[in-house]
Formats: C-alpha cells, structure tokens, sequence
C-alpha cells in the first residue's frame, strides 16, 4: 500500500494476494412470476441484459424477450453487481461486509472458471481502467472528531477510499475521502462539518471520466480524472487524479440519495436520484459546467417510479436509457421523450422473497454477445 502521512487511526482487513477454492454448487434462485411486459422492438436498442439479484449467487444475461442466454455461478453467495469486459469475462464485487473470507472483487471467464481475484473492503463500486488497472471503492473504519459527533466517547466512522490495482496486484494509487477532502467538500458546497451519521459518506460510484469535448476545454473534467457519489450528503463530486484533489461538487440541496452518477459522451452526467425523502425517483442528466439540468424521467404518477435505494441506469447508444429501479427488481427502457418501450421484472428471487437488483450491467450489443454464445 502506498506510504501516507496522516494521523488519523485506521483499521483495515487484511489482503490476501490470491485465494480461490474452486466453484461451490447451490440451488439457484427459485423462480417466481416475472419477466418482460413491454417490448416495442422497433423502438428499442435491442441487445442483451445482465443483471444478478442483490445479494444473490447468479448473473443472468437474457435477450430483449427475456429469455436467459447464458448464466454465471459464482463461489459466492452474495453477490453486488459485475460488468463484461471485451473478452466476455465476468468483472464482479461482493456484497456482504461480514463476508471477510472472499470479500472483493473477481474476474471470471465466459466459462465460469475464476481467473483473478483481489481481497479488500470493497463498498458498492469497482471499474475496470483502459489501462488494464482495475479501479475499486472501499470503505475503512477511522477515528476523526472533524467528521462525525454523535457519541463523544467513540469517534469511529465509516469512510470511504479508493484504491488502483495492477493486474499484479500492485496498489498504484489510493484515495482516502476523510483527510483533507473535507474541507474541500465544505468549499465547494456548504458541507457542515463534523456530521452526526457514522457511515457519513456512504459513497456508492467510482468512475475514470471518459475523453469528452467538455474535458478537453475544462481540466476539472478531463479524461482520467474520477466521478464519486456520497449519497448521504446528496453529493456528487470529481477527483482530479493527479493531485487527488476535490476539484467539483454538485447535488446538495437538489439530488435526494443518489446512486450512479456517470459521465455521458457528450460530458453530461446521468444521475438515479433516488428520492429517498421525497417518495419519488427520477432521473437526471446535468450539464456539469453550467449545473443546469438538461433532461429528466418522472414517472406518472411520480410515486409509481420509486426505489429508496440502491438502482442505476444508462444512456443507450439509440438515445433511450435503460433505467434499474432495484428496490422493485424491474428494469425498463425509455426514450428521451419519456416513453417505456421495454420492462422486465425480475422473476427470481431468495428465501426472503426479495427481487431487489443493486443495479443492471448494462444493456450490450448483439454482436458482441453473439460472439461468445
């Protein structure tokens, strides 16, 4: 780990370099009413969909009537959520912050077969880098008093920090959001310090900006640099990669519980404004350099769109965006004019009864699944 002045304590697992036990056998989810309800085929980008139930042991990928084209079993019983990378290999986190034994991230060929694992804390995000570095969101306990008051006699706080990792596993660059990040939090939007919530931060994104024309005129949003999201403080900021600086921040006083921000190609952000207090979702698209937000989903009635937690979404290539309201477990696509031309609820489901999706993966291209079947 790299060498850090600070005296904050901290308290960390331990990391293991390597450890794989081979595939464990477990009854899949069982099987319950569900799957796709709208399908206008001519109005959709029409590819395939992978997705896991929060906390569950599958990833499905099914095509756009619903049908699984293909399954992952991972040796874990709980799983967040993964991503494909351009060989087919299955890019995936655990969920469960007890789990110590196999918490972190892993990779798995189209097979099944695991093929590279890093043990850490990880914390609702992680992201495969162009160059080949994989980057994660951990969290970490520490003691602070300039963050959190709530019992004087135990200071002790979750805080979030972000690691980059070779495919040696090799930590080439690391992040800790409770140092001076602070008062760069208070500077940009108005953030009271110390807060009364332990988990302070609960941040849940991590994301390398892609190349946008916006970057290349304005150095707080160029390539490289990394978008996060604290959805306790209604929150979403950059961190200038080199000099892991704070350097924007948006969302107080207009974003209610966000999950997944990520920049568009045109430098626009997307945004799942939960609403937890409101009792409603929506979701945003922001221009970043004026703050003005330039397009929004509201359901009608607002209230029949509505996950107090967790989901996400994308800005498909056609213009649509697939949207992930995962309290409910559905997955539907909209046009920019507000229209659901998809939706898929989710038929599988644990001994809780719970559907619930963390987030969708994504919607990926015929050709490029084809390919692998």
């Amino acid at each position: 780990m790299l060498e850090r002045e600070s005296p904050i304590v901290r308290f960390f697992p331990g990391f293991l370099e390597s450890y794989n036990p081979g595939k464990v056998t477990r009854s899949p989810d069982l099987k319950g009413e569900g799957g796709v309800t709208t399908y206008e085929p001519e109005k959709c980008y029409n590819g395939y969909t992978l997705f896991c139930r929060n906390r569950g042991d599958h990833f499905y990928l099914i095509d756009m009537n619903g049908t699984v084209v293909h399954t992952w079993q991972p040796a874990n019983s709980s799983i967040h959520f993964g991503e494909l990378l351009e060989d087919g290999h299955l890019f995936y986190s655990t969920a469960d912050r007890t789990m110590e034994e196999r918490r972190g991230v892993h990779e798995l060929d189209w097979d099944g077969n695991e093929v590279w694992y890093y043990h850490c804390p990880v914390d609702h995000d992680h992201t495969r880098l162009k160059n080949g570095n994989s980057m994660i969101l951990c969290r970490e306990e520490v003691f602070n008093p300039r963050i959190y008051y709530l019992f004087p006699d135990y200071r002790s706080a979750y805080s979030p920090y972000i690691i980059e990792v070779t495919p040696e596993r090799e930590v080439v660059w690391e992040w800790h959001g409770d140092q001076q990040h602070i008062d760069e939090l208070k500077k940009l939007v108005g953030v009271k310090f110390p807060l009364p919530w332990m988990d302070w931060a609960h941040a849940n994104t991590v994301e390398e900006l892609p190349d946008t024309p916006l970057g290349r005129k304005d150095a707080r949003f160029r390539a490289g640099n990394v978008l996060f999201s604290y959805r306790t403080i209604d929150t979403i900021g950059i961190i200038e990669k080199k000099d892991k600086e704070i350097v924007w921040a948006w969302g107080t006083g207009v974003l209610d519980k966000q999950h997944m921000p990520t920049m568009l190609p045109n430098g626009n952000i997307l945004i799942f404004d939960n609403g937890t207090n409101r009792k409603y979702s929506r979701i945003l698209e922001l221009n970043p350099e004026t703050e003005e937000i330039v397009w929004n989903y509201t359901a009608y009635p607002p209230e029949s769109f509505f996950s107090s937690a967790i989901s996400g979404q994308q800005r498909l290539p056609n213009g649509n965006t697939l949207i992930c309201e995962g309290g409910k477990g559905r997955i539907f696509e909209v046009t920019l004019e507000g229209q659901i031309v998809w939706e898929y609820m989710n038929p599988y489901h644990g001994p809780d009864g719970s559907r619930s999706i963390y987030r969708h993966s994504g919607r990926y291209q015929s050709e490029f699944i084809e390919q692998f079947l």
